[in-house]
C-alpha cells in the first residue's frame, strides 16, 4: 500500500482534503491488491483540528511524530495558511521522506516557506499567486489547475485538488484507472493540467445592471455580431466610451472577453455534440477551425480535438 500522509492545520479548506482524499479511496477500490493507497492526516498536534466549516478531522499523529518512508506528501491550504508558516521546518523534514511532495491550494506557500518550490514552478489559488511568487526562486503558473515539476506538485484552489489526485493516480496506475476513479465520483474527466482555472464569468467582477445584461447577452449568443460598434450600440455609448467603461468594470477588453466567452461556448459543444470543428468554429462566432485551434492552445494549452477526446459527456 502506498502511504500517504496530508498535513492538515486550523482553518484548513475541507475539501482540499477530503477531495484528494476520496480520489486516493477510490483508486484503492480499483487497484491491485496491495498497490493502493493508506491515508494518514498529521497535524502539528495529534488529535481534532478543525477545518475552515467547523468540521473537525482526527489527527492521527503529530508531524514531528511521522517517520518512515512516505509515497506521497501532500500539505493543504486554507485561508489561514499563512498563521502556520512555523509548520514549514517539519514539512521540509517530511518531503525527505517522500517519494513525491504535493500541495493543494494555498498549501504551496508552506512548500515555499520550507525551500521546496526554490528554483521550480509552481500554482496555487489565483488569490494567493502574489504571495507565492514573492518567494526567491519560485515560478508562478497562476492560471494552471496543477502543476508538476520533477518530484513536487502543486495545484489551484480547491476543486484543483481533485484534478491533482486523478493526475497522481494516472502517474501510478495509468490514464484507464484515473479515467475510472473520475467516473466514478462523477467528475470530469482528468482536466488537463494546463487548463485555466477561470471561466469569462468568475473574471469578471459584478457589474452595473445594463453592463451585466450585455455580458448574459454576450455569452448566450455567441454567434452574433459582437463587435464593440454592436456592443456599444446596444448599451447606447460611443465606442471609445463603451471600450473604457467595459475595460474598466469587468478588468478586460470587450474583445478579450467576447473571444473567452465564444471559446467557453465552443468548449460545450465539444463536451456534448458531436458537431465538426468547422461548424463549431461558425456556430461560436469562432470563425475557422484554425484560430478555434489557436484559441484552445493559448487559452488552455490544449487542441479543440484533444479536449473532445478528454471532456465528451455525450
Amino acid at each position: 500500500m502506498r502511504r500517504v500522509v496530508f498535513v492538515v492545520h486550523e482553518g484548513f479548506q475541507l475539501l482540499d482534503l477530503a477531495g484528494p482524499a476520496d480520489v486516493l479511496a477510490t483508486a484503492t477500490l480499483l487497484a491491485p491488491p496491495g498497490d493502493g493507497y493508506r491515508i494518514e492526516v498529521a497535524a502539528a498536534g495529534a488529535g481534532t483540528v478543525t477545518a475552515n466549516t467547523g468540521i473537525g478531522v482526527e489527527a492521527s499523529v503529530p508531524l514531528a511524530g511521522v517517520t518512515g518512508d512516505i509515497d506521497t506528501l501532500v500539505v493543504v491550504g486554507g485561508l489561514e495558511v499563512e498563521r502556520h508558516l512555523g509548520l514549514a521546518g517539519q514539512i521540509g523534514r517530511l518531503s525527505t521522506l517522500a517519494r513525491r511532495t504535493a500541495s493543494v491550494c494555498s498549501g504551496a506557500l508552506l512548500l515555499a516557506e520550507a525551500g521546496l518550490l526554490t528554483g521550480r514552478r509552481a500554482t496555487t489559488h489565483w488569490l494567493s499567486a502574489g504571495a507565492l511568487a514573492a518567494y526567491p526562486g519560485v515560478t508562478v503558473d497562476a492560471d494552471r489547475i496543477y502543476q508538476r515539476d520533477g518530484v513536487v506538485w502543486t495545484s489551484a484552489g480547491v476543486t484543483a485538488g481533485i484534478d491533482l489526485a486523478l493526475a497522481l493516480v494516472a502517474d501510478d496506475h495509468g490514464a484507464r484507472t484515473a479515467r475510472d476513479v473520475a467516473r466514478g465520483l462523477v467528475v470530469y474527466l482528468h482536466r488537463p493540467g494546463g487548463q485555466s482555472q477561470f471561466s469569462p464569468a468568475l473574471r469578471a467582477p459584478a457589474p452595473d445592471e445594463a453592463l451585466r445584461d450585455l455580458l448574459a447577452h454576450i455569452d448566450a449568443h455567441p454567434g452574433a455580431d459582437l463587435s464593440v460598434p454592436a456592443l456599444a450600440r446596444r448599451v447606447g455609448l460611443s465606442e471609445r466610451h463603451f471600450a473604457r467603461v467595459f475595460t474598466g468594470r469587468t478588468g478586460m477588453s470587450p474583445g478579450r472577453y467576447v473571444e473567452r466567452s465564444r471559446a467557453e461556448a465552443a468548449r460545450r459543444l465539444l463536451e456534448t455534440t458531436d458537431h465538426p470543428l468547422d461548424r463549431i468554429a461558425r456556430d461560436t462566432g469562432i470563425g475557422a477551425p484554425e484560430t478555434l485551434f489557436r484559441v484552445f492552445r493559448r487559452l488552455w494549452r490544449i487542441a479543440p480535438g484533444e479536449y473532445r477526446r478528454r471532456f465528451a459527456t455525450r
